[in-house]
């Protein structure tokens, strides 16, 4: 996003100072893009819409889910990733979404490639699939688990089956099942849906609109890059999106390696009517002036 696609605030608007308008007068003549660069009431005009935007709630941990969602409205968007069934009516008195529910799983560590967890699995999720159907939502998480010893064919086989025991039911009351896509190499060591090909594998095993993959972003680049090309193939089993800077989970600007604005454009060129979560941790003093520039950057 470029300064020529913003608005600059006039002078006489509230907390407009003079150092503002002074940094906002030499991004413009320097032709500097926003992120870090503009002042943070320069991302108050409205989003363009053509993508949906939300943020991942454990990223706020010093924010109430209240404030959270007067933040999210403040900035223009209304929608939180990764909450529970008790957070849901607060969500609703604010009329804010919830674009990635959770609760059912058993960790990240203990998921549906083991067998042993399936009795578990299937009885957590078969409850929370009404729930989430029953509150209005769509999207409900799920993890592969780690290998713990297996091939990933081993795995794969065995997330089949027990997804397989539970996905007639998802499908039935109109909830998707999304597996989120961890690195292993910083994060998550031995997860197995470590790659965009297992999991798109899986995707094709099951062959359902209701299964799908959360292509993260910032995992997915720690693994195997090559973002825009991978979104551009398998776009068709990607349902949701998280975002972070690499290296170090946090801001997506100019100081990490993706391009974030061109990775965006990329998933509105699919046509993609989901949800993009920012779920970076923010490390700079102001983390509602990071998440809206975040927002800014992603808003192609």
């Amino acid at each position: 996003m470029s300064i020529h696609s913003i608005r600059p605030a006039p002078a006489s608007a509230p907390g407009l100072t003079r150092r503002d308008a002074l940094r906002l007068a030499a991004a413009a003549s320097l032709g500097l893009g926003a992120a870090g660069v503009l002042p943070a009431f320069a991302a108050a005009a409205p989003l363009k819409g053509n993508l949906k935007h939300s943020v991942a709630r454990w990223t706020f941990p010093q924010q109430s889910v209240a404030q959270l969602c007067r933040t999210v409205k403040d900035i223009g968007f209304a929608a939180i990733d990764l909450v529970g069934p008790e957070d849901w009516p607060t969500l609703k008195a604010h009329g804010v979404d919830s674009s990635m529910c959770n609760g059912a799983e058993l960790g990240l560590t203990k998921g549906f490639a083991g067998r042993e967890f399936h009795d578990q699995l299937v009885e957590r999720y078969t409850q929370h699939i009404d729930l989430v159907a029953d509150a209005g939502y769509r999207n409900l998480i799920c993890f592969s688990g780690n290998r713990n010893g297996m091939d990933p064919e081993e795995g794969m086989a065995h997330a089949e089956a027990g997804l397989k025991r539970i996905l007639r039911h998802a499908e039935k009351r109109n909830v998707v099942l999304v597996m989120e896509l961890l690195n292993s190499r910083v994060d998550h060591p031995d997860y197995l849906c470590d790659t965009s090909a297992w999991g798109v594998a899986l995707c094709q095993r099951l062959g359902s609109d209701h299964f799908g993959l959360l292509y993260d972003i910032y995992h997915m680049q720690i693994m195997e890059g090559d973002i825009i090309a991978t979104i551009g193939r398998h776009h068709d089993c990607f349902k949701h999106y998280h975002t972070a800077g690499v290296p170090g989970r946090h801001e997506i600007g100019d100081q990490q390696e993706l391009n974030y604005p061109a990775i965006c454009r990329a998933i509105r060129d699919t046509g993609f009517d989901g949800y993009l979560a920012q779920e970076f941790m923010p490390a700079a003093p102001d983390p509602v002036g990071s998440l809206r520039e975040a927002i800014g950057l992603c808003d192609v």
